[in-house]
């Protein structure tokens, strides 16, 4: 009996501490989104300086289930942007640093981790069809083009983020149909390879602000300056940016609560999926 009544008042403890934890977001989005969020499964392909704020932003929004998919570990290069970089994570897997990250947060979050990168050759590991809502903060081209392909084939809402780096005007980031981007060279690249592939429209985030050349780089930046289809060029990132994007994308499934939990429904029923 003493062992069920403790059962129960630590219940009762777990139960108001997720009430309070939030709250806040109730008051804004109302009590039933809280609950859809809750439920609600989000892939993020790409846990560094993009990935890693979108996934710090969704789980402080209350988003209850994750799948993390990234084959990297945190270096000390890392600190000056990504916030699952610190001293004390250098070294993990940036995978488990973000794990780690979310149960801190939200101890009753669900959190599945993949080291590995997402590619054609490695895309039969991952059931897409238990994601909600799937982000895109990946690198290589031809992998975000699979990924792409995937996911409108299987009907999930993805958003995609495009060029970060050599940027500091945090003003300057949109969401917007990929249609409608300027400027922005990665979004140029996937624009035509998109084309090609029959994918006229994707929500994308992106950047009007022009490419700043790095001190001291004229040369390295001069070589480097073009992505293609396989890649994308080094860039030389900085905390204003890499917060900026993730902070746009974090609105786009939080906001859009039938987006987020209704895409799988639809997909099951044989119905239409929600607008990408």
């Amino acid at each position: 009996m003493l062992h069920l009544n403790l059962n129960t008042v630590l219940l009762k403890v777990l139960r108001t501490d997720m009430e309070e934890r939030f709250e806040r977001t109730a008051l804004l989005l109302g009590e039933d989104a809280v609950e859809r969020l809750k439920k609600a499964h989000v892939c993020i392909f790409g846990v560094g300086g993009v990935g890693g704020y979108v996934l710090e932003g969704l789980v402080r929004c209350g988003v209850g289930k994750f799948t993390l998919i990234d084959n990297d570990t945190v270096s000390a290069s890392n600190i000056n942007r990504q916030i699952i970089a610190t001293h004390s994570t250098v070294g993990m897997q940036k995978v488990e640093a973000g794990k780690a990250r979310v149960l801190d947060i939200n101890p009753q979050a669900i959190v599945r981790t993949w080291p590995v990168f997402y590619t054609p050759e490695t895309a039969d590991q991952f059931d897409f069809t238990q994601y909600d809502y799937i982000v895109d903060a990946i690198d290589l081209v031809s992998c975000k083009l699979d990924l792409v392909e995937t996911a409108r084939r299987l009907g999930i809402p993805l958003i995609m983020a495009l060029g970060t780096g050599n940027k500091l005007d945090a003003s300057a980031f949109q969401v917007a149909d990929i249609s409608k981007t300027t400027i922005c060279p990665l979004a140029r690249v996937m624009r035509k390879e998109l084309k090609k592939r029959g994918i006229n429209h994707m929500k994308v985030v992106f950047t009007t602000e022009e490419a700043l050349k790095p001190v001291g780089a004229e040369e390295e930046a001069a070589a480097e300056a073009a992505p293609t289809e396989h890649g994308r060029q080094q860039e030389h990132q900085n905390p204003l940016a890499e917060v900026a994007a993730p902070a746009v994308v974090i609105a786009v499934p939080t906001r859009n609560i039938g987006e987020i939990c209704g895409a799988l429904r639809c997909q099951k029923r044989h119905i239409s999926p929600p607008c990408f």
